[in-house]
């Protein structure tokens, strides 16, 4: 059995147990990786989580984290300090309340050796000394941390193409072109999915959004379900890398949320000074900001967005062209069989250089504002496609609309109310089609002169003339602030 006190006795990882000491005993099932601030959805008993701490941000943060770990019984925490100057003193106090053992990484060991020499240390003890194939991905693994390496030298250990697949359709790699569509016949819940003689494994971790590898073979043994975990350890690297990166844009990010100012910020972010970006802004109001932002990292993964959380937002800059909202639709289309999001709403602003990316922000706002308020469930607005008096009545402030409503409207809509009548929508469907008495009698299925009369009854009550131009934007702009 490989307990704690068995890893921290392999020289080669030197580990150093900073709290914890009663518990060294656990039994140890595997090894796993994540940097989310709340693993709780994803740890299992018996677990060694490995973790850069990229998740700490602040004194307080790791009380949640630590707590998700006791509750799910994991045997201890690896955690690397290089990126935050050492273990924080409230990691390390959350631990010992939580009696979990926490053993601390040398900054300069990497999680794949780490992984590597625990997944050996496993398979001895269950009594099964790893064959030369699995000694060889493990490799692989450890010596190029690439996923077409990795899956390079999986297609020679199987005998078969194999390739990752995300949810959204996308090849992530790939020793071939595969099978188009093959995401769309996984069944989830499933280990395996079989089709047309190619196997679909899901690859696990603590990710929203799922990936699958797919392997040209129809019964895949215990040497596909090992690929499958280290393409797991190599996603969440991946994802370590991506959040890294968000990191270093989050000035940035912060600066466009607030209305701050952008230079030095957008100078430490890395992006060529002449660089032409979109903003595209999610939000899944019923889940948390970093799911929203998981999620819109996949979408745009050919883009290699920066990614990053501000409040309740989630944010990403893409450069260079491309129509990035439709090729997000479709992925999300594909997407939203494999997983459950309740609702997910996404804007986009742009393109923009670095002096009007403040304006591109805005209307990335507006943009998901104007998502949120089509009532659908998962909804994609660009900018671009927004007209200008749907963008201005989408920036007005929630106050300022109902003042608008009740000032330009309400004698309107209390005479709908006592009556039983609908003149508001008379009166829209009339301004919609050009102030044209036949066009709106024939939309709303009524003699022209009916049509009249309502108009002039609507001019009357509302106190002005509804065949003044300057008086129907007023009242349309109100009426578009009402939906």
């Amino acid at each position: 059995m490989t307990t704690v006190k068995t890893l921290l006795e392999i020289p080669e990882l030197r580990l150093r147990l900073r709290t914890g000491a009663g518990q060294l005993g656990r039994a140890v099932s595997r090894i796993y990786v994540t940097e989310l601030p709340d693993p709780s959805r994803y740890v299992s008993a018996g677990e060694v989580v490995l973790s850069g701490l990229l998740w700490w941000r602040e004194p307080g943060d790791a009380g949640p984290f630590v707590a998700a770990l006791a509750r799910a019984g994991v045997a201890a925490l690896a955690a690397s300090g290089a990126d935050t100057g050492g273990i924080p003193p409230d990691v390390v106090q959350a631990c010992a309340q939580h009696r979990i053992p926490l053993l601390e990484v040398p900054a300069d060991l990497s999680f794949a050796v780490i992984t590597e020499r625990v997944v050996l240390e496993l398979a001895a003890a269950r009594g099964r000394e790893p064959s030369g194939a699995r000694k060889r991905l493990l490799a692989a693994a450890t010596e190029d941390i690439s996923l077409p390496a990795l899956l390079r030298q999986g297609a020679i250990e199987l005998g078969a193409p194999c390739w990752v697949l995300s949810g959204t359709g996308r090849v992530v790699a790939g020793t071939a072109v595969p099978p188009e569509d093959l995401v769309a016949h996984f069944v989830p819940g499933r280990e395996v999915t079989v089709h047309d003689g190619y196997a679909l494994m899901p690859v696990g971790g603590s990710f929203a959004v799922p990936w699958l590898l797919a392997v040209a073979q129809p019964e895949p043994g215990e040497l596909a379900a090992e690929l499958a975990e280290l393409v797991r350890l190599a996603r969440a690297r991946a994802d370590q890398v991506r959040r890294m990166s968000g990191r270093a844009a989050e000035p940035l990010l912060q600066a466009l949320a607030d209305g701050g100012p952008v230079g030095d910020a957008f100078a430490a972010s890395g992006l060529p000074a002449d660089t032409e970006l979109r903003v595209l802004l999610a939000r899944a109001p019923d889940e948390s900001p970093a799911l929203a932002a998981e999620v819109l990292a996949e979408l745009l993964a050919e883009a290699r967005p920066l990614v990053g959380v501000v409040g309740e937002d989630a944010y990403a800059l893409v450069a260079g062209p491309g129509n990035w909202m439709r090729a997000a639709a479709e992925a999300l289309t594909r997407l939203d069989r494999l997983m459950s999001l309740s609702r997910f709403h996404l804007g986009s602003g742009g393109p923009a250089s670095v002096d009007g990316l403040h304006g591109a922000t805005q209307e990335a706002r507006h943009a998901v504002e104007l998502a949120a308020r089509r009532g659908g469930r998962i909804e994609l607005v660009a900018g671009e496609d927004i007209a200008v008096h749907q963008l201005l009545a989408a920036g007005a402030p929630d106050e300022l609309r109902r003042s608008v409503r009740e000032r330009v409207l309400g004698p309107l809509l209390a005479y709908d109310a006592a009556q039983g009548t609908d003149l508001v929508h008379t009166v829209r469907v009339y301004l919609e089609c050009s102030s044209s008495p036949t066009a709106a009698a024939r939309a709303l299925h009524v003699h022209v002169n009916t049509l009249r009369y309502r108009i002039a009854r609507a001019s009357e009550l509302l106190g002005v003339d509804l065949n003044d131009f300057v008086t129907q934007v007023d009242v349309y702009l109100a009426l578009l602030v009402t939906v």
